[in-house]
């Protein structure tokens, strides 16, 4: 038995998406995002106190990276996932774990939008750099789908992989605070890979972290 423990609108929506597209058995753990992570319980999971956790055949892992290569490795080394010897494994690795860099700065983005609970410790200058940061994040994203020589459907050649899942997701929570409107490309790539059955199993039921879809960056002075 896969026990994924989760909390929506976090990295470990990842994970989720994932499992959904492997089309695996395994059961949901969903938590607040809150102290509940600081339990001793969940730290026994996850020693760090972040999401994703995930148990399975009596092992426990953590780190979405990891997770995914090791899922992938696992049920679809050449359908989700590219083993060592394919053409695109280099690729795959490089944008599988591009999602992190992304996921920093949207991080960063939502500590000062949301979690932070008094307007005295949010800084406008952080929400513009961190902001700028995301669209740089964007721009390589639309280089990558749209070159001179071609133009992609996916972000590897060879088609749909756990990369488009792990970027999607985390450019999933960066539109929360930078638009994807200069960025052709990258939007016609989200609405196609968000409109897979896996994608739609993953939402957020009613619950997560954001309480509205666009939060407007701070002016600054």
């Amino acid at each position: 038995m896969i026990v994924l423990h989760h909390c929506p609108q976090t990295r470990s929506m990842r994970t989720l998406w994932l499992l959904h597209e492997l089309d695996v058995e395994f059961r949901l753990r969903s938590y607040p995002f809150d102290r509940t992570l600081r339990s001793a319980e969940f730290l026994s999971l996850s020693p760090a106190g972040r999401v994703p956790a995930l148990e399975i055949d009596g092992e426990r892992m953590f780190e979405t990276g990891a997770i995914t290569e090791y899922l992938c490795e696992r049920f679809s080394p050449d359908g989700l996932g590219r083993s060592p010897g394919s053409p695109d494994r280099m690729s795959w690795l490089v944008w599988l774990h591009f999602a992190e860099t992304v996921s920093q700065h949207t991080a960063a983005l939502t500590q000062q939008h949301v979690a932070l609970y008094e307007d005295a410790m949010r800084s406008p200058i952080v929400m513009k750099l961190e902001a700028a940061r995301v669209g740089k994040c964007y721009a390589a994203i639309e280089a990558r789908l749209s070159t001179p020589v071609e133009r992609r459907d996916y972000l590897l050649t060879s088609g749909f992989s756990a990369a488009d899942i792990s970027v999607g997701q985390a450019v999933y929570m960066a539109r929360h605070f930078v638009t994807l409107d200069a960025f052709p490309a990258v939007s016609a790539w989200y609405e196609r890979i968000t409109a897979r059955e896996g994608f739609e199993a993953a939402l957020p039921q009613g619950d997560g972290i954001y309480d509205r879809d666009f939060y407007q960056p701070w002016p600054v002075g």
